[in-house]
């Protein structure tokens, strides 16, 4: 059966935890960031939470109704930190697209939530605010509502997609992440022309590009498309 979840108001302890500090949501949510971070979502139970808030595993069921719960409240917090510091300046093109890189970017600096997040839709605050202001800006610029829709829904899921994608390759073990970075020096460009022509001329040009994202990239190419079906009405 779900917990009752109450008013915030209530759900304060009366009493410090161990650490001298009373719950909330926000400590709630920046602790579990940082155990995610440091442990990976295996790491992440309402027991290992409430040591590391100092206090009784139960008491994070007073703020959240299960761990998937806080789980979509992690998603909303990396949204509400991309959001921070951004403002629309009234050119849609350049407003998506320093948006798009905030979103790519809060999303990588918590590569581990990013992976447990990408694929969830909150409907928290934040998560609310980001995509008013996407749709804000795309109807403001004159785009159709069917339209911006459209890119809408292009948009973020290719912001996400990305995210994802870029953060599992940051999670993985180094070794790891070092071969597969390596593949494009000590595979790829070793291949003859012979068998496989068109690897083998563009093998220098893929080892200096395959190994950043590709996010930046296809994101102006997103917002160009749009614009050029904009002018064209």
């Amino acid at each position: 059966m779900a917990k009752t979840v109450v008013a915030e108001a209530d759900r304060r302890r009366r009493r410090p935890t161990k650490q001298g500090v009373l719950l909330s949501e926000e400590l709630i949510v920046e602790t579990a960031l940082r155990m995610v971070r440091e442990h990976g979502a295996a790491g992440l139970s309402a027991r290992r939470l409430g040591l590391a808030l100092g206090a009784d595993a139960s008491a994070v069921y007073r703020y959240f109704r299960g761990m998937d719960d806080l789980t979509l409240a992690l998603g909303n917090e990396l949204i509400r930190q991309a959001l921070a510091g951004w403002s629309a300046r009234g050119d849609w093109f350049e407003d998506l697209y320093r948006l798009g890189l905030r979103i790519h970017a809060a999303y990588l600096a918590h590569p581990q939530a990013a992976v447990l997040t990408a694929s969830r839709v909150s409907g928290g605050a934040s998560e609310l605010a980001v995509d008013e202001a996407i749709l804000g800006s795309l109807r403001e610029a004159g785009f159709p509502d069917p339209e911006a829709v459209r890119v809408y829904h292009v948009f973020i899921d290719q912001c996400l997609a990305f995210a994802a994608l870029d953060a599992a390759s940051l999670v993985l073990p180094e070794p790891a992440l070092a071969s597969d970075r390596g593949i494009w020096r000590s595979t790829y460009a070793q291949l003859p022309s012979s068998t496989h022509p068109h690897l083998a001329a563009t093998a220098p040009l893929l080892a200096e590009r395959m190994n950043d994202s590709a996010y930046p990239a296809a994101l102006r190419m997103v917002l160009e498309s749009a614009a050029a079906r904009l002018a064209a009405g």
